[in-house]
């Protein structure tokens, strides 16, 4: 394949724990195996909340990049640099990559959201290609952002093979993996956990809390008020997660919304029965037959949920079933790469 170098840019760090430097990392490896040569560019850590020094450390990265050159840009930071898209968007040749709507975040008020959508609307726009991890987010760059439909591609991530779990736990394991943040629903959780006193379980949750300290802190004390300190283990950030699910009974993560939701498809290659919200593109990714999804924002729903597949192992053994039979169709990270290989030639040849 016949590809000029890709400069992929990025904000903070690609070693960073989270599902979408994840996608990032994976999606590189996998475009170099395709021959493709990939230079690297790292941005602020401070987007999608640039001051003007970051703001002009960026115009000056992409002012420097060669004329025509092929450019793909993470959303974190695309969103949130409108005029310097729409400034490049003849002499380069723009890949927006959106992970989800940066306007879909929690904990926004109006006015920030209206302000996101403004400028993330203008960069896509300003994009020769789209780049979206899932159907339900591509469907809503078209209807909410006004893109053409023939601009905006689906690469879902890739998942590796990983020894099912056994899901014997005495008692129960519950396990959720995701970043401290207002919109993985932790606070929904521990609400629910908490009506669960009577039942025996563990619950631990993996991610970590530095994209929004005070948030992380509002939610050990939201489990001390519950006095669910013996139950609930808040573990951090983990580079080998593994472990995590070979050990766990029953993966769950009620998140207000999901541009994908790697670690669903993590869950379901582990064989994990799921509980989540019916939000985003979580319903994309998990079958009915491999779990069960309740209302966001629903306290009491998610509650009934994990009793019901506490108390009835039946049940809870036929989801495992449905997560083992659902692993099989999982895409691997050889298809990512491949069709965002395929992306770039097109771009470059626009």
């Amino acid at each position: 394949m016949n590809i000029q170098t890709l400069y992929f840019i990025y904000p903070g760090t690609l070693d960073t724990l989270t599902g979408g430097y994840q996608y990032d990392r994976r999606l590189i490896r996998e475009l170099r195996r395709n021959g493709i040569a990939v230079e690297t560019i790292g941005l602020s850590a401070q987007f999608p909340y640039p001051d003007d020094h970051a703001r002009q450390e960026a115009r000056q990265a992409l002012t420097a990049l060669p004329d025509g050159a092929v450019v793909m840009v993470d959303g974190l930071a695309f969103g949130a640099l409108d005029d310097l898209a729409v400034a490049e968007q003849h002499r380069l040749r723009l890949i927006a990559l959106c992970h989800h709507p940066l306007a879909l975040e929690s904990g926004l008020d109006e006015a920030q959201r209206q302000r996101f959508h403004r400028s993330e609307q203008r960069a896509l726009n300003a994009a020769r290609a789209v780049l979206v991890t899932s159907p339900t987010t591509r469907q809503t760059l078209i209807e909410q952002f006004g893109l053409p439909a023939e601009r905006v591609t689906v690469a879902l991530p890739g998942t590796d093979p990983t020894p099912f779990a056994p899901c014997e736990g005495t008692p129960a394991q519950l396990l959720t993996v995701a970043t401290l943040t207002r919109r993985k629903g932790h606070d929904i959780l521990i609400d629910a956990l908490a009506q669960l006193t009577d039942l025996p379980w563990q619950a631990r949750f993996v991610g970590g809390g530095e994209f929004d300290p005070d948030w992380s802190e509002l939610l050990r004390q939201q489990m001390n008020r519950q006095q669910l300190q013996q139950r609930i283990a808040f573990v951090g950030a983990l580079s080998e997660l593994e472990p995590e699910f070979c050990n766990a009974d029953l993966f769950v993560l009620p998140s207000r919304y999901e541009g994908y939701g790697m670690v669903f498809a993590e869950a379901l290659a582990a064989g994990l029965p799921v509980v989540a919200a019916r939000a985003g593109a979580v319903p994309d990714v998990v079958p009915d037959t491999a779990g069960v999804l309740v209302p966001p924002d629903d306290v009491n729903a998610l509650a009934e949920t994990l009793r019901e597949l506490l108390v009835n192992e039946s049940r809870r053994r036929q989801l495992q079933a449905g997560a083992r039979r659902a692993a099989k169709s999982l895409p691997t990270w050889a298809d990512t790469g491949d069709l965002v290989a395929r992306l770039i030639e097109d771009t470059q040849l626009s």
